[in-house]
């Protein structure tokens, strides 16, 4: 099993989604990879509050979201930011109540929102996220 606070050893993806032991995790991987022709980018994080190795996806340049590996499960985060203000509010009557709940909980600043969604199955908060990333940028192949 891989230590994810040791700096020195920087996993692959694979690795990654064994410590997760989770399918979803290489599954929302590799949907947020095909559909928006990324890259995964290993990172190691010395931020106080999560110190370890993350995945971000970016497409052009632009950070669509981070993850980050948990045993069994792994939290998304999102940027709601002043452009996506807008349209994610539009879109959140639609949304689950579980999701729902984060945007609304989530403190404004600085005109963004931060969302940490956590995701162990492929339910409905699962779904809101992807729509929430097409806000961000439209996907380069259709669902």
């Amino acid at each position: 099993m891989i230590d994810l606070k040791d700096k020195q050893n920087r996993p692959d993806l694979e690795k990654i989604g064994d410590y997760v032991q989770n399918p979803v995790f290489m599954r929302f991987c590799n949907e947020v990879k095909e559909l928006y022709k990324c890259v995964e980018q290993i990172e190691y994080s010395s931020c106080s509050l999560e110190k370890g190795w993350n995945v971000k996806f970016k497409s052009a340049g632009r950070a669509l979201c981070t993850v980050y590996p948990r045993e069994l499960y792994f939290t998304v985060m999102v940027v709601a930011g002043k452009k996506e203000k807008e349209s994610a509010e539009a879109m959140l009557p639609e949304c689950t109540p579980e999701f729902r709940d984060i945007y609304n909980n989530t403190r404004e600043f600085n005109g963004q929102r931060w969302l940490l969604i956590d995701l162990e199955d492929e339910n409905g908060v699962y779904r809101d996220v992807f729509r929430f990333l097409e806000i961000r940028k439209k996907p380069c192949v259709n669902r």
